[in-house]
C-alpha cells in the first residue's frame, strides 16, 4: 500500500504550531479515517488525543529523570507471584498517596532483595503522576552530595531544596554507621520535614536499630522518635526478589549446552 504523503503546507503549519511530532503518525491516522469514513470531529479528537498522550509520556519521563527515579519501576512491573509477604491492605493505602497529602512517612523494611527499592520507586512514580514533587536518593549518594555541598557553600540551599519537595525517598538507609556530619544532616531533614512533608525510607534495620548506627545519641533519639511516630511501617519478608530476575538459559539453550560436540 502506497504511503500517504502529507501536504507540504500542512507540514509547514504543524511545525509552526510546534506540532511537528504529530507528522510521523498523521498519515496513518488519515488513512484510518478515510477507510472508516470517520466524522471530522472524531478524527480531530483522535489526532489531538495522540498528541496529548505523547506529551504526557514525555512530561512523565522528564519528571521521573529529574526525580532520580527509574521509569520502569512502576506497580505494573511488580511481580505479584514473588515469594515475599507483606500487608497488601497497607500497600494499597500507601498507593492512594493519602500519606503524602497528610504529611506522613512510610518506612519499608525487610531483608536484602525483597523488593523494597522497587516499591519505594513505584510509589515515587505514582506521586509524579499525581503532580507531586519527588526526589529519590540512595542513602550513601545523598550523604555524599550533602558533604560536597559544604565544600562549595551550597549546603543551606541544598537542604532547603530537599525539605521543600513533597516526597523525599531515601533508599538503603543504615547499611553502615553514619558519622557526626551525616547524622546531623539526617536530623535536619527529618525535623525540617516533620508534619510539613513526606518521606519514604527503605532499610534492612528497624528504627530501634538505627539508634546504634547514628553518631550522636541525642540527635538519634530525636530524629527516630519524630520519624517513626509519623510513619507507616511496611514490612516485607521472604526470599530475594532478585532471584527471579537472574538470567538463565532458555530450555532450548540449556539443551544445546548439554549436547555433545560433534
Amino acid at each position: 500500500m502506497r504511503k500517504l504523503e502529507l501536504n507540504t503546507d500542512l507540514v509547514r503549519v504543524l511545525k509552526k504550531l510546534r506540532l511537528g511530532r504529530m507528522i510521523p503518525v498523521l498519515p496513518e491516522r488519515l488513512r484510518q479515517a478515510r477507510e472508516r469514513q470517520m466524522d471530522p470531529e472524531d478524527l480531530l479528537l483522535l489526532i489531538l488525543s495522540d498528541e496529548t498522550q505523547r506529551r504526557e509520556r514525555q512530561r512523565f519521563a522528564l519528571r521521573t529523570k529529574v526525580a532520580g527515579l527509574s521509569p520502569v519501576m512502576v506497580f505494573d512491573e511488580w511481580d505479584k507471584t514473588a515469594s515475599v509477604t507483606y500487608d497488601s491492605r497497607l500497600l494499597d493505602e500507601l498507593r492512594t498517596l493519602r500519606f503524602v497529602d497528610e504529611n506522613h512517612h512510610a518506612l519499608v523494611m525487610g531483608p536484602v532483595g525483597v523488593g523494597k527499592t522497587m516499591l519505594a520507586q513505584a510509589l515515587g512514580n505514582t506521586a509524579i503522576q499525581r503532580d507531586f514533587k519527588v526526589k529519590y536518593y540512595a542513602a550513601d549518594t545523598l550523604f555524599k552530595l550533602l558533604k560536597a555541598s559544604r565544600l562549595d557553600d551550597t549546603h543551606t540551599a541544598e537542604m532547603r531544596r530537599l525539605v521543600a519537595v513533597d516526597l523525599l525517598i531515601i533508599d538503603d538507609f543504615a547499611l553502615r554507621r553514619l558519622d557526626v556530619m551525616e547524622t546531623a544532616d539526617l536530623y535536619e531533614l527529618v525535623t525540617g520535614r516533620h508534619r510539613g512533608g513526606s518521606m519514604i525510607i527503605t532499610s534492612n534495620r528497624t528504627p530501634e536499630e538505627w539508634l546504634g548506627m547514628l553518631a550522636d545519641p541525642m540527635l538519634a533519639q530525636a530524629l527516630v522518635d519524630r520519624f517513626s511516630n509519623n510513619a507507616y511501617d511496611l514490612v516485607i519478608e521472604g526470599e530475594s526478589y532478585r532471584k527471579r530476575q537472574k538470567p538463565r538459559l532458555s530450555a532450548a539453550g540449556a539443551a544445546a549446552a548439554t549436547r555433545p560436540a560433534e
